[in-house]
């Protein structure tokens, strides 16, 4: 069904091609590129990046001054833009062109049977085991803005931007190699002027520690210019008479990276990813800088039509928790550095308002202990003894002997003062000050429970001059699951920019290097996720079960990601949760939860506009001081509406 979905969500998949090549071999290399060509066609390839040179070899050297190579480069070029008249992606090919008087080394852009139009190499390398200059003239010497190509006039320019017109969003950028390497690439302006889409047909040989290095630059530049960079390389069958090329191949994203070959592999190679064109107009919409940037010169624009290619699968990584780091060597220090920002923000707090305690209200969930940990290691920021941290249990109607016994015993298991506080009587008091019948579990029976907690802690932080460390977390935050003015509030949220899935990641991470708190944090990890506020059953079992009622957390945390940081609509977010949870959820469970999360977090947006301080710690944060900014009273219909049609399109029944 998400399949049906991705047809209609924009995505333009390209390919970086490493042909086998050989030295002036022209007939045989553009053959091997049009069988690499048609393997993209199968793959459903839009847009297919060929090596810089390709259809001579980069490694001719003076055989670039023979008149017979480049005209069998043209040649070439011709059978390219013959084959692209019954063949739908846009092509890109390198080769050796003569322009007024000059040798050009250009990228063409070749699509439905035409030269759209030809890029030169700005930069040359002259040095070391490059002599570009010895052969090339650099683009930014051209003063004629068209060439002849076998009887057709041909744009040609460092200024020439490829839209297509069916979809203004795909906007594409050429630079050539050592481009890249300059102090202001020429990508930098095309972004700048519209550019979405950055390719680079190159030829940069390896050496040890050079692959790094460029996978950062690739990386870095679709990050500085918000696009998509896709990146490919010459193979080792260019000339080996003093240096190796290995066929380097990478695509990123606005920063991330999506795809990196391996290398210095004897065979070709093809990789491919499908490029969110959605993400990256609203990234540039979103980041204020990119907003100011006016373009340096003046480019001329190439209209093509591109026909997308029809495609029942996304070829690029979609993570189930996006919160969570995928790779588990970077674990620890991403754990660290985490616990690091909580820390170091609560140990500043502290030093600075010259409170004497912290005050936590721990319950032996999730939340409370993340908090607690925080608290901990603030306390070693700032030398303080670990008893500086008072943990105060508060059982209630619905406090489980499990919860309540794992709290102290997670207290003593780090050293912090602890004290319980029965609410069980107050909050009875004050069912009959209010006159709120005591069999009446409704909102006001929970919620009486959890402000006596809060003025508990909030009258103890003032006794013993501390401050109130807040539990709640980010998912919470953004589905308005917290009581207003009690677990909403406190002196300081440490956990505020912190979604559920990650508390948990966290945690598992602390109880795998903590021998004397790890049994007790594995306990806490194994308990159903309650508040306790609904009297437990005979045997003391929890029956209030968070995610029964609002929903699963791991599908909140994913809706959130891609609604705020994404900015991503309605029927591509539920495409992607297809993807990534359609094993564990139906497309109905997975449309119903998402309606849940869209009411509950327009609803809910009054506690967020009256945050109490917090931490951010990574990209999505709803502190109306840091990065949101949402009317409390705004409506969610048309998200609510896309989220009908969507079920209307695959079948569900509301």
């Amino acid at each position: 069904m998400q399949q049906t979905l991705l047809a209609t969500l924009g995505y333009r998949r390209v390919a970086t091609c490493t042909p086998v090549v050989r030295p002036a071999d022209v007939g045989t290399n553009v053959g091997n590129i049009l069988s690499q060509c048609d393997e993209c066609v199968q793959l459903g390839v839009d847009i297919i990046v060929m090596p810089e040179l390709s259809l001579t070899g980069y490694t001719c050297a003076d055989l670039f001054l023979q008149q017979s190579l480049l005209d069998a480069a043209v040649d070439g070029l011709e059978r390219v833009r013959a084959w692209t008249a019954s063949n739908a992606p846009v092509v890109i090919v390198g080769l050796p062109l003569q322009v007024a008087g000059r040798l050009m080394n250009v990228a063409a852009v070749v699509h439905a049977g035409a030269i759209c139009g030809l890029v030169p190499k700005t930069f040359l390398p002259t040095g070391q085991e490059y002599y570009d200059t010895r052969w090339f003239a650099s683009g930014r010497d051209l003063e004629t803005t068209t060439v002849w190509v076998r009887g057709t006039e041909v744009p040609i320019g460092t200024d020439l931007l490829f839209v297509d017109a069916n979809d203004p969003r795909l906007i594409l950028g050429v630079e050539v190699c050592e481009d890249l390497w300059s102090v202001i690439p020429p990508s930098s302006e095309m972004a700048i002027a519209g550019a979405t889409i950055i390719v680079n047909p190159s030829a940069s040989n390896d050496v040890v520690g050079k692959a790094a290095y460029r996978r950062d630059l690739v990386t870095q530049q679709s990050a500085r210019t918000y696009t998509a960079y896709a990146y490919t390389s010459a193979g080792p069958w260019e000339s080996t008479t003093d240096v190796v090329y290995g066929g380097h191949q990478l695509i990123a994203e606005a920063g991330e990276l999506l795809l990196q070959s391996e290398r210095l592999r004897y065979e070709p190679t093809l990789s491919y990813a499908d490029i969110d064109l959605d993400r990256l107009i609203a990234e540039r919409q979103f980041a204020t800088s990119n907003r100011q940037e006016r373009p340096p010169r003046a480019f001329r624009r190439i209209a093509f039509h591109l026909t997308p290619a029809v495609r029942t699968s996304l070829r690029r990584s979609v993570p189930q928790r996006p919160f969570v780091p995928i790779e588990h060597e970077d674990r620890d220090a991403r754990c660290r550095e985490i616990l690091r920002l909580q820390a170091l923000g609560l140990a500043v707090r502290m030093e600075r308002s010259k409170a004497a305690k912290m005050v936590l209200g721990l319950s032996g969930g999730l939340d409370s202990t993340l908090a607690l940990l925080v608290c901990i290691d603030a306390c070693a920021l700032l030398g303080r003894p670990a008893s500086d941290v008072l943990t105060i249990t508060m059982p209630g109607f619905g406090t489980t002997p499990r919860t309540r016994t794992n709290a102290e015993l997670l207290s003593g298991a780090l050293g912090t003062t602890f004290q319980t506080v029965d609410i069980t009587q107050a909050v009875k008091q004050h069912f009959d000050d209010i006159g709120h019948d005591h069999s009446t579990h409704d909102v006001v029976f929970e919620n009486a429970q959890a402000r006596e907690r809060t003025q508990i802690l909030m009258d103890v932080a003032n006794k013993v001059n501390g401050l109130v460390i807040g539990t709640g977390d980010l998912s919470e935050l953004a589905l308005g699951w917290c009581t207003y003015n009690a677990d909403h509030m406190s002196m300081y949220a440490v956990n505020a920019g912190v979604p559920k899935t990650l508390v948990r990641y966290l945690i598992e991470w602390y109880a795998d290097h903590h021998a004397a708190a790890g049994p007790i944090l594995h306990d806490i990890l194994d308990t159903p996720i309650s508040p306790e506020l609904l009297p437990h059953d005979g045997e003391g079992g929890i029956v209030q079960r968070t995610e029964d009622v609002v929903g699963p957390y791991e599908l909140h945390d994913f809706f959130l990601y891609h609604i705020v940081r994404q900015h991503a609509t309605v029927p591509k977010i539920i495409a992607l949760a297809m993807i990534a949870h359609g094993e564990r959820y139906s497309s109905a469970e997975i449309c119903h939860w998402l309606g849940i999360f869209l009411r509950r977090f327009f609803s809910q947006q009054f506690k967020r506009s009256c945050l109490p301080d917090g931490v951010k710690v990574g990209s999505v944060v709803l502190s109306p001081r840091a990065d949101w900014r949402m009317p409390s009273d705004a409506s969610a219909d048309v998200w609510l509406q896309d989220l009908a049609r969507v079920k209307t399109e695959l079948g569900i029944v509301a």
